[in-house]
């Protein structure tokens, strides 16, 4: 008897061990992900409210438990909205058939993007993944959530290529609604991922190195 209770005891602190190096290693994986604070509070996705694609309405809330990524962009741009969703494209590759994961484009031209023009795009990009949004409503409300909910610059501008202005940038949230992000070689969070420069160039003197490749990183690492 004592045999086989050694073997049970034994057994019992082996998959105890697994599972205190497997929990270990998730939070190590996940905690060297900064959060964005302000004021000394985590920076959360404010509540928000839009219609997709398909004409179906999208809250902060169908995303809570997926491991997503934002964009402000608009269908007609002819500038960085390109590259930039061609960056989306290989981070959907990357996690198809992943529904813990989950892409949120947020258009800043809501009069000219309805919901059939953004459908009509989605399907000439390639879009597959069930849980990437192209989300379209009322402009000010878009606005306020780029420039004030996630500082990620937007406004119409009639001098501008297209007529709109936007940042580059890609936030990452976490599966509880959270603004996550790598930190530099000082320690600091980067906050954005730069989404604005093709995936093929790493390098060279006065431009600016693509991100996509540690983002994919950082979106695993969440996962």
């Amino acid at each position: 008897m004592k045999k086989y209770s050694y073997v049970g005891i034994s057994l019992v602190v082996l998959v105890f061990g697994i599972w205190v190096v497997n929990e270990l290693a998730s939070r190590n994986s996940t905690e060297d992900l900064a959060y964005i604070e302000i004021e000394g509070e985590r920076k959360k996705v404010p509540g928000f409210s839009f219609v997709n694609q398909n004409n179906k309405v999208i809250t902060n809330e169908d995303y809570l438990g997926k491991v997503y990524i934002v964009e402000f962009f608009f269908a007609s741009c002819p500038t960085i909205c390109p590259i930039m969703n061609e960056n989306l494209l290989e981070v959907q590759d990357e996690f198809y058939g992943n529904m813990n994961f989950g892409i949120a484009s947020f258009t800043i031209n809501p009069q000219q993007d309805t919901p059939e023009v953004l459908k009509k795009h989605a399907k000439e990009l390639g879009v597959k993944h069930p849980n990437w949004h192209f989300l379209t409503g009322d402009q000010k409300e878009i606005y306020k959530l780029a420039n004030q909910g996630f500082n990620i610059y937007a406004a119409q501008d009639a001098a501008a290529e297209g007529g709109f202005e936007h940042s580059g940038f890609f936030a990452l949230i976490d599966k509880d609604g959270y603004i996550r992000s790598r930190t530099d070689d000082a320690g600091n969070p980067i906050i954005f991922y730069q989404g604005a420069v093709p995936m093929d160039q790493n390098q060279g003197e006065g431009h600016e190195v693509q991100q996509i490749d540690i983002l994919i990183e950082d979106i695993k690492k969440l996962l």
